[in-house]
């Protein structure tokens, strides 16, 4: 059994009864988080989908970390094809009552994982160049595409825990779906499962963020709510209708 499904108790609705068909491991992640309006983010979301609010105000989340262990069942992993840096661009959705998340955009350094990943699960993936570089207290990351970069660095700054249920940190994290729109615009759902985040307080300094200008979003100046991860194993679904 795999080690995420270990852990079940926390899900808000049940595991498909069907075989899971993708794992990988979160690493090193950053969660950076700004509110936002949902009328600005409305023409960015399928109509079928509900723009979620926590209090009154809708979240976008800028997330860079790193993917290992990337491989569809029962496959080994590959050099060269299952590790590489992530970025992900992510606002907050439900439909038929399960919340999930819609990537605006991924960015990832394997050419394969861009394709299989737009081919498999019909996600906004771009290639771009990119580095995550150990440092004595954190990560700096840097990611460039056209139209599209991310310069910063970033790292924990407590100790491990596990957020509340109720609380935001709770709502932006502990998702457990993602949605996206198939070829010919119908709306697929994956599952996903993990064991709850485990969460630490983070600080970071971004030196350059063009990722939410590149879809039309402008923020104002507040600062990100920030969290760190150091590793998260998950297990994948293969996609199935929801519309």
């Amino acid at each position: 059994m795999h080690p995420a499904l270990s852990h079940l108790e926390h899900r808000p609705w049940s595991i498909p009864t069907r075989q899971w068909t993708w794992r990988q491991s979160w690493q090193d992640l950053l969660f950076a988080h700004w509110p936002v309006r949902s009328a600005a983010l409305r023409p960015l979301v399928p109509a079928a989908l509900q723009i979620q609010e926590f209090d009154g105000t809708s979240w976008i989340g800028l997330v860079p970390f790193r993917m290992s262990g990337v491989m569809r069942r029962p496959l080994p992993d590959l050099p060269w094809v299952s590790a590489f840096p992530e970025l992900n661009v992510r606002v907050y959705v439900e439909r038929d009552g399960k919340p999930g998340v819609w990537f605006l955009s991924l960015d990832a350094t394997n050419p394969l994982a861009v394709w299989a990943a737009r081919r498999f699960f019909h996600l906004p993936y771009f290639r771009a160049r990119m580095s995550i570089t150990c440092k004595t207290k954190g990560f700096k990351y840097s990611s460039h595409r056209s139209g599209a970069e991310f310069l910063g660095s970033y790292g924990p700054t407590s100790e491990v825990y596990q957020s509340t249920r109720g609380s935001l940190e709770h709502w932006l994290t502990e998702r457990y779906c993602l949605y996206a729109l198939g070829p010919d615009g119908s709306l697929w759902r994956n599952d996903v499962h993990h064991a709850p985040w485990p969460l630490q307080s983070a600080e970071a300094t971004i030196e350059r963020n063009t990722m939410f200008t590149f879809h039309g979003i402008s923020l104002d100046d507040r600062p990100p709510v920030l969290h760190f991860a150091k590793r998260l194993d998950v297990v994948v679904w293969d996609g199935e209708r929801a519309d």
